[in-house]
């Protein structure tokens, strides 16, 4: 498939539209969900729970399945609700199966992802003296003692986290923007956003090099498989660097 055609002609207006409304609707279900989960924590507390004598990680692992539950309620839920605006199987990508080739492909998009990422915090640090490649994302989890902590930790970050978000970014917002806009800038945009959700700026830049290799697999298998499997890969290098050999980091940090 060309990345220069859309699949689907549609008017100037509306194609400006879809790129502004799709992302924004996206980006509100993420913070209605988190701003829902923190009012009803805030409730919970002034009606007597005591949501401080809960283990921290157990309650962070609690707080992420209940934030990305709603988001996908929150964004795919709410227009089917409220304007019968339905996503198929097919616009999410979940239509099949995984087959051999989202597994067998997905060696070769952790070492493309890689390799981009790596050029572009490089060429970014170069262009930008400010720029700390050191800043490190907030898992929401630390101080993993107990067997059943690494358990939570691991099946939100590395296997929830991945699927939630593919479903949303490269299943439903990827999905609906291709289909009103050239392929390569409903791949842009796409990622632009996903990078900028997880915030600090080199988490935010290696997110969309991320993205973008999320989204040329969507459209190379032709399913979210690929995508989710790639991403739970490089989450769960991730976990393993900073939950399980940590020392590993820091001798390649140093």
């Amino acid at each position: 498939m060309s990345l220069n055609s859309s699949d689907t002609k549609v008017a100037p207006n509306r194609r400006w539209w879809t790129i502004v409304a799709l992302p924004a609707w996206v980006f509100a279900g993420f913070i209605a969900a988190q701003l829902i989960v923190s009012l009803v924590v805030v409730l919970l507390r002034a009606l007597g729970v005591q949501t401080d004598a809960i283990n921290d990680n157990v309650f962070s692992a609690v707080l992420a399945v209940c934030i990305y539950g709603i988001a996908l309620l929150f964004v795919i839920g709410l227009p089917l609700w409220a304007k019968k605006w339905r996503t198929t199987r097919r616009e999410l990508g979940i239509q099949r199966l995984p087959s051999w080739l989202d597994i067998l492909i997905t060696p070769a998009g952790l070492i493309v992802y890689l390799v981009f990422s790596s050029l572009l915090i490089f060429i970014t640090s170069q262009l930008v003296p400010a720029f700390d490649v050191n800043q490190v994302q907030d898992t929401g989890f630390s101080g993993l003692s107990q067997q059943y902590e690494l358990i939570l930790a691991f099946i939100t970050l590395v296997i929830l986290a991945p699927i939630a978000e593919e479903v949303l970014f490269r299943g439903y917002l990827f999905g609906k923007l291709r289909a009103h806009i050239p392929l390569w800038l409903a791949i842009i945009v796409t990622s632009l956003l996903f990078g900028a959700i997880h915030g600090a700026w080199n988490l935010a830049i290696d997110t969309f090099a991320l993205g973008v290799i999320l989204c040329i697999l969507r459209v190379t298998t032709g399913s979210l498989w690929a995508p989710i499997l790639l991403h739970m890969t490089k989450n769960g290098i991730a976990f393993y660097l900073l939950f399980i050999n940590p020392m590993l980091l820091n001798t390649m940090g140093g």
